[in-house]
């Protein structure tokens, strides 16, 4: 049963109003409610089937709910434009390794929108790629192809790729799958200090009960049926001044070192 969401004088970056999900006849999510609020660190966990992919795809706008209502920073789903405001890592297993893109052009995709698909990048766009590349320390790969990557330089990329437009809002889904357990630790101290630091809110899948139970405790504020939600709330004023994309890296690159 549902617990009632969370509120307070914090915007709502994500509203589930009562999704229901099917595949076929079967029903995956089951009338979840829930809100994030800005500065939340939401860890989703479930077992296999649970509906956890399925509700970050809802959240990101690549499946519709069979019904119910997820709102975007206040908008409808169906109104929402300002993609760039999300960034979305998928899991490892979506990369098809013979994708002929480079590391570059993974990571640049991530500047096109719907606004501006067809236009050919700024300098100041191109600078953003640099940025993102060098904070995640894979600019010595920028021209290696993308399945030519071991696993965690492949999540690398995608995370700089989610990065690039230095998002409000982080998706992550099982980010860690497949990176050896220092590679692992360094990525959570990473994000923590994202969360911590920057006006950044998180979703993340993991499997890692460990490491996401240390930092958002051990009890989850809510379950739906399968999905169990575990939140740690930020809401304080940030502690770090700059907050424009170059800071952001160059933050992200220190904490990346142990990563090398």
């Amino acid at each position: 049963m549902n617990k009632p969401a969370h509120s307070g004088c914090h915007q709502q970056i994500v509203s589930i109003d009562d999704i229901f999900f099917s595949y076929e006849n079967k029903t995956v999510i089951d009338g979840l409610r829930f809100q994030v609020l800005e500065r939340d660190f939401v860890g989703l966990i479930g077992s296999n089937g649970a509906g956890k992919t399925t509700l970050l795809k809802m959240i990101v706008g690549l499946l519709r709910p069979t019904r119910g209502e997820i709102r975007l920073f206040g908008q409808p789903i169906g109104q929402f434009r300002d993609w760039e405001r999300i960034g979305y890592v998928p899991q490892k297993n979506a990369l098809n390794p013979l994708f002929p893109a480079t590391v570059r052009e993974v990571v640049t995709s991530g500047l096109y929108g719907k606004k501006n698909m067809f236009r050919r990048l700024t300098k100041a766009q191109l600078q953003k790629a640099d940025d993102a590349l060098y904070a995640m320390r894979i600019e010595d790969l920028a021209d290696r192809k993308i399945g030519q990557l071991s696993g965690g330089q492949q999540q690398r990329v995608f995370l700089a790729r989610a990065l690039i437009n230095n998002p409000e809002l982080l998706i992550l889904d099982e980010p860690t799958v497949g990176i050896d357990a220092e590679t692992q630790a360094g990525f959570f101290r990473m994000i923590r200090h994202m969360h911590q630091h920057h006006h950044i809110t998180f979703i993340m899948v993991s499997h890692d009960m460990d490491a996401m139970e240390a930092y958002l405790g051990e009890q989850p504020v809510q379950r739906s049926g399968g999905l169990s939600f575990y939140v740690k709330h930020t809401h304080d004023p940030q502690d770090c001044v700059e907050t424009d994309l170059t800071h952001s890296m160059q933050q992200l690159r220190e904490s990346m070192e142990v990563l090398s």
